[in-house]
C-alpha cells in the first residue's frame, strides 16, 4: 500500500512539472524550413519510441516465459539450432530502419538548403550575418543599414543569410525558423529561411566560442512588409553612420547591447566571398595569375 502511494506521488510530481513547461522551440516552428525539421524530429521520435516499446515488451516476455525454474542436478538443456527467420528479423529490421531514416534525412537536407517552399518566385532579402567575440553584426545591403545583436525581418519573404565570422567558428541558429549553420572566418555559408508568422524569436550562437559564448545571442522580430518598411525608413532618419573606427571598436572582444547604424561595414570590410575569399576564388584571380606568369616569362 505504501509503495502504491509513492508511485501516485511520483506521477503527480512529474505531471505538475511538465504542465509548467513551454513547448520546445524546435517543435514550435514559425517557418517552412523549421516545419520540415520539426516533422523529421517527430517521425524519428515515433520510430525510436516504437522500437523501445517493442524491445522492452520482448524483454519482459522472455523474462517471464523463460525464467529459471528448479531442475534436477543432471538436467541438460536441449541443443537448439539457429532460427533463420529470427535472425533475418534481427538483421533486416534495423537495416530497414536505417534506410528509411537515411532517405528521409537526405530529402530533408535538400529541402532546407534550397529556397523555402512556396517562396521560389520571390526575390530573397539578403542579410550578411557576421559574428565577432561575442556579438552579431547584421548588414542589409539592400537597405544600406546595419544592426548589432538584433534582427528585423519581413514575414512571407525568403531570407538569404550569408554567414561568416571575424573570430572563431560560430553557429547561426534561430530554432523556430530553421536549423543551425556554421559561420567561419575564411568563407561565406548561405542559409535560407523564412518566417510565416509575425513574432519575436530567439537567436544565438550554437557553437562554443570562448568565455562569452553563453551571452552570444540576438533577438529576432518578424513583422509585416509594411511595418518592416517603416522600420527601415525610421533607421535611415535617426541612426548614425557606421564608421570604420566604430566597426573596429565593435570587433573588440566583449559584450555590447543592441545598436543600429546607417551604412554597412561591407564597404570597407567586405565579406570573404568572391575575390575577397580566403582562398582567392574571385574573378580577378585568374587574370592576376596570368599576368604573373607573363612577367616571369618575360624576365626569363
Amino acid at each position: 500500500m505504501k509503495m502504491k502511494w509513492l508511485i501516485y506521488l511520483a506521477m503527480f510530481a512529474i505531471l505538475t512539472v511538465l504542465s509548467g513547461c513551454e513547448p520546445l522551440m524546435v517543435l514550435d516552428p514559425k517557418g517552412p524550413q523549421a516545419k520540415t525539421q520539426a516533422n523529421d524530429i517527430m517521425i524519428s521520435i515515433f520510430i525510436m519510441s516504437f522500437i523501445v516499446i517493442v524491445v522492452f515488451g520482448l524483454l519482459l516476455f522472455m523474462l517471464i516465459k523463460f525464467r529459471a525454474s528448479k531442475q534436477s542436478k543432471d538436467y541438460e538443456p536441449p541443443h537448439i539450432e539457429g532460427n533463420p527467420i529470427v535472425e533475418a528479423i534481427c538483421v533486416g529490421v534495423p537495416v530497414i530502419i536505417v534506410i528509411v531514416l537515411s532517405i528521409m534525412s537526405v530529402k530533408s537536407n535538400y529541402k532546407v538548403e534550397a529556397t523555402p517552399k512556396g517562396y521560389g518566385d520571390q526575390e530573397p532579402l539578403i542579410i550578411y550575418a557576421a559574428t565577432s567575440n561575442w556579438k552579431w553584426h547584421f548588414s542589409y545591403p539592400e537597405e544600406d543599414i546595419e544592426t548589432v545583436n538584433y534582427l528585423y525581418i519581413p514575414t512571407n519573404r525568403p531570407i538569404e543569410f550569408r554567414l561568416y565570422s571575424y573570430g572563431p567558428i560560430t553557429s547561426f541558429w534561430i530554432p523556430q525558423l530553421g536549423g543551425q549553420k556554421y559561420a567561419m572566418s575564411d568563407m561565406v555559408n548561405t542559409l535560407h529561411l523564412a518566417a510565416d508568422v509575425p513574432g519575436e524569436y530567439m537567436g544565438r550562437n550554437a557553437n562554443f566560442s570562448g568565455k562569452g559564448f553563453a551571452e552570444n545571442t540576438f533577438n529576432v522580430k518578424a513583422m509585416s512588409k509594411e511595418k518592416y518598411d517603416e522600420w527601415v525608413e525610421e533607421v535611415k532618419k535617426t541612426a548614425k553612420p557606421l564608421t570604420e573606427e566604430k566597426f573596429d571598436e565593435l570587433l573588440e572582444p566583449g559584450h555590447v547591447g543592441q545598436s543600429t547604424f546607417t551604412g554597412t561595414h561591407l564597404d570597407y570590410a567586405p565579406a570573404p566571398e568572391g575575390e575577397n575569399a580566403g582562398h582567392h576564388h574571385g574573378s580577378n584571380t585568374k587574370n592576376h595569375s596570368d599576368e604573373t606568369e607573363e612577367e616571369n616569362h618575360d624576365n626569363h
